[in-house]
């Protein structure tokens, strides 16, 4: 009896739930996502095939390296197959086995490559947006509250100064910085040399210190624009009738501010949200080179240098997959801060 009860109680929520358009709107843009990441990898795959020379082509000047083993590798990693052929192998293995191939550079599954960085570049990129918005938003909504002020001017310019300059550059200072007070910062890696000899937290406290400076440079150029956007946003929202009224009805000034005015000016920075994520993944390129780090951006670029085409592959479509799953993210918090937004009328 006390089942029955549970049930009828769990129901009118389990229908509620299926009801509503949430569920929905996920099935339909993962099954928009498929056909995106199919699209996707067809013009990866034709870019990558484009491109002058392949791996071999370094490997055939190579004296020590005789024609019967190039015969071998080409045989080996499919390259003596049609382009198309490649590709629907290749694609066929993805779908099956999630198996992208084998590494022409390592030698190894591009699979567990991915794994082995994948990690670090998210712990790097999730750090860095962190502290852009914990940074930049304060900064933004005290800019345009003191619009005009001296503040809001020294603001302005450090936020011209900090899109201005381009991300190696910004790299390449806080590198210098960093040699200038070693020991205080590492220059490079993930972790110290005596890193497996340290105690848990110890282990945790040696890859935040790691962090710091790339972090700090990866953060630089997404803080300026946020801040910008903040006060762009919040100045205008500030501007409306009904905040006037607010303040006509007597309404303490941050009352106004951080209810009524930053709740509606904050959608367009969540929307932004979801593409920052998947920059991070370009930005990260210059960061992990500068800094040595570990990470899925360095070995992208490794790869791209050495022409390792199922490893290109496999970067590009892990860049196309965070983009996709970035703006997802940002359409449901979209609908989490605002419940009269519509899921159906983002696009």
């Amino acid at each position: 009896m006390a089942q029955s009860n549970n049930a009828v109680t769990r129901s009118p929520f389990s229908a509620q739930f299926f009801r509503s358009e949430t569920p929905l709107y996920v099935a339909k843009r993962l099954l928009q996502a498929i056909l995106t990441l199919l699209l996707a990898s067809a013009l990866c795959f034709a870019i990558v095939e484009l491109a002058p020379g392949d791996y071999l082509d370094t490997l055939k000047q190579n004296p020590q390296i005789t024609p019967e083993r190039i015969a071998e590798l080409t045989e080996q990693f499919g390259l003596d197959q049609p382009a198309i052929i490649q590709y629907f192998r290749w694609l066929f293995r993805v779908v099956t086995r999630f198996d992208f191939g084998e590494s022409f550079n390592y030698f190894r599954s591009v699979s567990s490559l991915l794994l082995e960085r994948i990690p670090a570049t998210l712990l790097l990129a999730l750090a860095s947006i962190v502290l852009t918005w914990a940074i930049a938003i304060p900064l933004g909504i005290l800019s345009a509250v003191k619009q005009n002020s001296l503040l809001d001017q020294i603001l302005r310019v450090l936020s011209y100064l900090g899109q201005g300059f381009p991300s190696f550059i910004t790299a390449l200072i806080f590198l210098v910085i960093a040699q200038f007070l070693s020991p205080l910062f590492p220059v490079g890696g993930m972790t110290s040399i005596n890193h497996e000899q340290l105690s848990p937290l110890g282990k945790i406290l040696d890859i935040g210190w790691h962090m710091i400076l790339p972090t700090i440079a990866l953060s630089i150029t997404s803080f300026a624009g946020l801040q910008r956007l903040t006060r762009g946003q919040l100045l205008d929202v500030l501007r409306q009738d009904y905040i006037q009224t607010a303040r006509a009805k007597g309404l303490p000034e941050n009352k106004v501010i951080y209810v009524h005015a930053l709740r509606n000016a904050i959608n367009p920075l969540i929307t932004l949200l979801g593409f920052e994520f998947a920059s991070l993944l370009g930005g990260s390129f210059i960061a992990e080179f500068f800094f040595n780090w570990p990470g899925l951006g360095r070995l992208t670029l490794q790869a791209v240098q050495a022409q390792d085409k199922y490893l290109v592959m496999a970067s590009l479509m892990m860049g196309a997959t965070m983009l996709i799953i970035g703006n997802l993210l940002a359409d449901l918090l979209l609908k989490a801060v605002d419940p009269k937004i519509k899921l159906e009328d983002l696009k």
